[in-house]
């Protein structure tokens, strides 16, 4: 869309038919919000081990005592130097502070299929504080669909099967480390469970500073007319200043 000008009035009569669909977009959110509270649970019977900086963990170990658990399935895999550049964006725009989370009696993590040393070296780089822990040597990544080998489950992304994805040129997602979020709940007897799983654009509502540029006249700029290579996001230390 070129550059438009108007007056103050034109202005302002254009904001309020916006405002009218902003508002219907808010309510839909809302009811969607409600819907997917209204999904059924599912009982995780298998017991996954994860790594932390203080040894061995549970499932439900990482919740630290809360009723909610909320883990980001990073892409960082035991072959990889350094983390998913989209994954470190995303986790750049986790909030510093997750007592607000906490008051909430919900936790956050991340979970990796990397060595601890690994993951611990690369959030050091990147100067995060969130709990991020590898599942190596556990099946957690494969059967929440966050790490693809039909060697090991059949290959699943955003559910879509192995044969739709490829029928769509989706070869990327069919094999290899996934990014996406799972979601969890104690149940009354103190079992886990299973709650949500997102991916794709399904999580970009994370994204705060996509949020903030949707609300910009340029935008993400990340789709430009053709001929025009947008600047894609690097990891944060490598953007040199301004």
């Amino acid at each position: 869309m070129g550059f438009q000008t108007a007056t103050r009035e034109e202005w302002v009569t254009a904001r309020k038919l916006l405002l009218e669909k902003e508002k219907e977009y808010t309510k839909a959110g809302d009811a969607l919000a409600a819907e997917r509270r209204q999904l059924p649970h599912v009982k995780v019977d298998k017991p996954y081990i994860f790594q932390g900086p203080n040894g061995s963990l549970t499932l439900a170990d990482l919740f630290e005592g809360r009723k909610q658990l909320i883990i980001y399935h990073f892409m960082l895999g035991p072959d990889d130097t350094e983390g998913c550049i989209g994954c470190s964006f995303l986790a750049d725009n986790i909030p510093v502070y997750l007592q607000h989370l906490h008051s909430r009696d919900t936790t956050f993590a991340m979970v990796s299929r990397a060595p601890l040393e690994q993951i611990e070296a690369f959030k050091k780089r990147m100067g995060w504080t969130m709990p991020w822990y590898s599942s190596a040597g556990s099946d957690f990544n494969y059967h929440f669909h966050a790490t693809n080998d039909e060697g090991v489950v059949p290959v699943m992304s955003n559910w879509e099967d192995k044969k739709t994805l490829e029928e769509k040129g989706k070869l990327f997602f069919t094999r290899g480390e996934q990014s996406g979020l799972s979601a969890f709940v104690f149940g009354p007897q103190g079992d886990v469970y299973h709650t949500y799983s997102g991916y794709e654009r399904g999580i970009d509502g994370l994204c705060v500073t996509n949020q903030l540029l949707d609300l910009t006249a340029l935008g993400r700029q990340d789709m430009l007319p053709k001929g025009i290579k947008a600047l894609g996001w690097l990891h944060h230390d490598r953007y040199n200043g301004e």
